[in-house]
């Protein structure tokens, strides 16, 4: 089962100091500071392989 990667995304949301954003593919609803590491992660995994 392919996990999506959340090419696209829309904020959906804002507190005092936390963004929320939703993926526009799956529907994953997620704090924007989790998708950056999401992203810090991938880069660090294909620069292993």
């Amino acid at each position: 089962m392919n996990q999506c990667k959340h090419p696209r995304v829309q904020i959906v949301s804002r507190d005092e100091d936390t963004e929320y954003v939703e993926c526009l593919e799956c529907g994953d609803v997620f704090e924007s500071s989790e998708f950056k590491d999401m992203a810090i992660e991938e880069r660090a995994q294909s620069e292993e392989a």
